[in-house]
């Protein structure tokens, strides 16, 4: 099935499948194609597909234009393996162009014959080594013909090919492209990749293709016994004229089958070969017996099919190890993010825990004071359960903020109040310093709400035990008046410079079993969803400052039109000022 898949942006990893309809890509939800990237149009691109196969992107007025390998195109028709670039995301097109059914029904359309005793011998009239590949390649000038010196001076078909399949991650996807290009270079009737299993080490097909358009029920019939001996004595071999060898009749299977000509060499990697390329070409009866059809495969074409299928091998092996790569990351990932929990999951079970026996004996001693006691602590550790299931959904769930007109003073002196009791048990003065020329911003209040309380929240931590606590949050506008800004200053103990890169990482904490570790990642997440940032400055012993920084003219509400009538672009977040 082809398919867009996103290797580059906030949707990294995500694969959007095409079909017969137009589907449109762009950052309002009402796209098919949805991307989470300030930087794309509510409506960026279209991608319609083309009568006969294949599709073509069409960029609908977008305010950063469409890119199609780093060019800038109105319209373009794709190629299997292009970049499409939208706002700051990248997609590859693949077309998962499939010739036959589902892999799972490839081995029913290929039949084995064996004729240990007619097959072969003579009828191989040339061999060449499975590592020559890679010399040829590295030596096209030493070339034995002409055809060949053009051939592969040029190497169009193998560039072409490292382009191309160089960001298909898909196996099949990939071994599809790779015979495709190989029927561009030679002029093979049928062909076919047999590849070994890694895991039973049996040969299975993976890809299947007729040049002309075949019955779905017709089988390829690959002989087994040139292939066992292309394996066996690792070299690529050439069958000509099959026919009219001395040893093959009417009742033959080559010629049952209608095999005139055959190449088959090994697929041959850095260390292993991976399996087999299999061409052949096919004869009617007529041609047999008027002896009409000169030969088709030479020499030259074996090595370019010696050449074509080691640069195969090696993309293969590349594309197994990237695969093998994520999977290992992903399994890390997972790991390490179970363990984060775990541990956090663990320290709120004992509050909860303690909180319980308390509970206990104040029921049984019928003492007030240890039911209220005991009943605070497992309403912390509710809390706290409560703050990390809501920080693990706000930073793992892809979310487009609900923008509204929102009055920053009122949010900020909203959560100055709600942690005021929070400052007092910490012997904290905590104080709102408004703008009060401060003008609406377009934001998520909601969003904006939770990230401020974070921050507001990670300063009152942080100013515990300090003589003369102090936590000052402050609003603004910047001279450019592009831009708003919400300020937390404390004068804790501030962070080391080396934990500045670390701090907004997730499961990164500096409260040791107080925190999550998500609050800051969850925060920044917010603000960049609307095209801003969190900015931190800070001196360790002296305090912290958090600048929150929102742009005016948000980019997540629809384009807005410059005087010239054409869309504004997103400008990028700035960096810090000093």
């Amino acid at each position: 099935m082809p398919r867009l898949i996103v290797i580059k942006g906030a949707d990294e990893g995500k694969q959007f499948e095409l079909g017969s309809d137009v589907l449109a890509a762009g950052r309002d939800k009402s796209n098919p194609i949805v991307l989470h990237d300030t930087e794309v149009s509510r409506r960026h691109a279209e991608f319609h597909p083309i009568d006969g196969g294949g599709y073509r992107v069409m960029d609908v007025g977008s305010a950063n234009g469409t890119f199609v390998n780093n060019l800038l195109q109105k319209e373009a028709v794709l190629q299997s393996g292009d970049h499409i670039q939208i706002g700051q995301s990248i997609l590859v097109f693949t077309s998962g162009k499939q010739t036959l059914q589902a892999n799972s029904d490839l081995a029913d359309r290929i039949s084995m014959i064996t004729r240990h005793d007619v097959e072969l011998s003579s009828a191989i009239v040339k061999t060449i080594g499975e590592t020559e590949g890679s010399r040829i390649l590295a030596r096209p000038e030493q070339a034995s013909t002409p055809w060949l010196k053009t051939a592969l001076a040029n190497l169009g078909i193998m560039y072409e090919t490292i382009q191309a399949v160089s960001h298909i991650l898909d196996l099949d996807q990939l071994l599809e492209r790779i015979m495709e290009l190989i029927f561009k270079s030679i002029d093979a009737d049928r062909g076919c990749i047999m590849l070994r299993n890694t895991e039973t080490a049996q040969f299975e097909p993976k890809v299947v293709r007729w040049r002309q358009q075949v019955d779905q029920a017709e089988k390829l019939a690959i002989s087994r016994t040139i292939m066992d001996y292309v394996l066996k004595e690792k070299q690529g071999v050439l069958v000509s004229d099959a026919s009219q060898d001395q040893r093959f009749n009417t009742g033959a299977s080559i010629v049952r089958f209608g095999i005139r000509e055959v190449i088959c060499v090994p697929m041959k990697g850095r260390h292993e070969t991976l399996g087999v390329l299999y061409l052949d070409t096919q004869s009617n009866a007529r041609d047999l017996i008027q002896r009409s059809v000169t030969s088709r495969f030479t020499g030259d074409h074996l090595s370019l099919a010696v050449a074509l299928s080691h640069l195969s091998a090696l993309t293969i092996e590349e594309t197994r190890y990237h695969n093998a790569m994520l999977q290992a990351e992903r399994l890390a990932a997972i790991g390490q993010t179970i363990a984060a929990l775990s541990h956090h999951i663990k320290n709120v079970l004992q509050g909860l825990r303690h909180g319980r026996d308390i509970l206990k004996m104040g029921i049984d001693e019928k003492d007030d004071t240890l039911l209220n006691q005991g009943w605070k602590m497992v309403e912390k550790g509710q809390a706290k359960i409560n703050d990390l299931v809501m920080d693990m959904l706000s930073y793992s769930k892809e979310r487009e903020p609900a923008v509204e007109s929102t009055d920053l003073n009122q949010l900020a002196g909203e959560i100055v109040e709600m942690m005021k009791g929070r400052a007092k048990e910490l012997n904290a003065k905590l104080e709102a310093r408004l703008e009060a020329t401060l003008p609406k911003v377009q934001v998520d209040p909601e969003g904006i709400h939770r990230a401020l309380l974070n921050i507001v929240t990670n300063a009152l931590d942080a100013v515990e035990d300090r003589p003369n606590a102090q936590v000052v949050v402050t609003t603004g506008l910047e001279s450019d008046n592009q831009w708003a800004n919400i300020s937390v200053l404390d004068n804790g103990v501030g962070i080391p410079p080396n934990r500045l890169t670390e701090m907004f990482k997730p499961f990164v904490s500096t409260k040791g079993s107080r925190g999550t570790g998500l609050g800051l990642a969850v925060s920044r997440k917010i603000l960049r969803e609307h095209g801003g940032d969190i900015l931190v400055k800070s001196t360790p012993g002296k305090g912290t400052r958090m600048i929150l920084r929102l742009p005016m003219k948000s980019p997540l509400l629809q384009d807005s039109v410059g005087q010239t009538g054409e869309r504004a672009a997103i400008r990028p977040t700035e960096p810090p000022r000093s």
